[in-house]
């Protein structure tokens, strides 16, 4: 039963055919044996009715006309009604449901013209003419119902293909704000490989160097610096890779761990590994620490991260840092000094830190996006200073 309801519904010409056939076999039976006029008259126009009915869901607006052009035919022709006028019941109702609007109030009014007009034309001589009024009135109600769920068919299928349209558009839209938010979470891994490779590969240099000038003089200073590449470098890369593996669409390998994303705990870690270098830095907390957003302490992180690496690039071999941290009621403060020589000023305004776009632009943008502001410059008299403040909140 269930195929043969599917195969009915892909081919509802074979529906309307079939009910075509049965009302012409009826039809053609009263119209031959005289009952509803002259059969040469009678069952041409049965003919075309059973036609309409056929027809009706490929053209209802021309089989409406042609309904019409019928019962005007009937009238002219004494041709009474019979079991072929039910056509006209159907499509008052196909175009009710899914034909042009024009076409669904012409049918309105001549389905309920025709009632009283098959009245005037036809009169009973047997019945009173409150009894003609009342069988006018109950042959004019079919044709009112036809029309009424006819419209309400087209009103219940506009609304769910509202519904439908407007899921579709809802997915778009989901699926365009996932793209977004991938692109978005692509960038912001960009910028933590930036910053990765920014930090450990200046560390890595830098003891490089050191360690070239002092391996005749003092081997033990170069074995430490060369310790120092050695273990600066495996710490890039196992951050590389788990920023990698963030990348990768699909993949993911059964019990690996990730490390944590760096917080204001680990900027004394940081410290201590840049005094390690050779770097001296002073350190101070101000405040009571707290714990804050995640996207704060990250981006604390990084900011003296990014300062301290310009410090060992461009401070020069006698440079020094302060690092301030003041917690505040609604925020942290953040304050990086130098007093090394330092880079010109047009480096860090159009090229960044390490001269490609990505120092102090980054520097920004990461402050940008938890809602705070950030101040660098040259300090008078030598060296740079960053300053920041960040919110808790963000700035809606």
């Amino acid at each position: 039963m269930q195929r043969l309801y599917d195969f009915l519904r892909r081919h509802p010409m074979w529906v309307d055919g079939s009910w075509a056939v049965v009302l012409l076999g009826i039809s053609v039976v009263g119209g031959a044996s005289g009952g509803f006029g002259s059969p040469a008259v009678a069952v041409p126009l049965s003919l075309l009715l059973c036609l309409v009915v056929a027809l009706r869901r490929r053209m209802p607006e021309k089989m409406l006309l042609l309904a019409t052009a019928v019962g005007l035919a009937q009238l002219i022709t004494d041709v009474e009604m019979g079991p072929h006028d039910f056509a006209m019941l159907v499509i008052v109702y196909t175009v009710a449901a899914e034909g042009a609007r024009w076409a669904s109030r012409f049918a309105l009014v001549a389905g309920l013209c025709a009632a009283p007009v098959a009245h005037l034309r036809w009169p009973s001589d047997q019945t009173s003419v409150a009894a003609g009024i009342a069988a006018t009135v109950f042959m004019t109600v079919p044709f009112a119902l036809a029309w009424v769920l006819g419209d309400s068919i087209r009103t219940r299928r506009a609304y769910f293909a509202q519904l439908e349209e407007r899921a579709a558009r809802l997915e778009r839209e989901r699926e365009a704000q996932s793209k977004v938010a991938v692109a978005a979470e692509r960038a912001r891994i960009a910028r933590e490989l930036h910053d990765v490779v920014a930090h450990n590969v200046s560390v890595m240099v830098v003891q490089a160097d050191g360690a070239a000038y002092v391996l005749d003089a003092a081997p033990d200073q170069a074995k430490k610096a060369l310790e120092t590449i050695s273990s600066t470098g495996r710490q890039a890369l196992a951050e590389m890779r788990r920023l990698l593996g963030v990348l990768r669409t699909g993949e993911h390998e059964e019990g690996g761990e990730y490390v944590p994303q760096p917080d204001v705990q680990q900027i004394e870690d940081l410290v201590e590994q840049c005094r390690g270098h050779g770097l001296p830095v002073d350190f101070k907390v101000e405040g009571t620490p707290r714990p804050l957003p995640s996207g704060v302490e990250l981006t604390a992180y990084r900011i003296v991260q990014e300062a301290l690496t310009n410090t060992r690039k461009h401070g020069g071999p006698n440079a020094g840092a302060s690092v301030r941290l003041v917690y505040f009621d609604d925020g942290l403060g953040l304050l990086v000094e130098d007093d090394g020589k330092g880079a010109p000023h047009e480096l860090y305004e159009e090229g960044g830190f390490d001269g490609q776009g990505h120092g102090l632009i980054g520097m920004r943008e990461r402050v940008g996006m938890v809602g705070g502001t950030l101040d660098a410059g040259p300090r008078p008299g030598g060296g740079f200073r960053i300053s920041a403040l960040l919110p808790l909140k963000p700035a809606g």
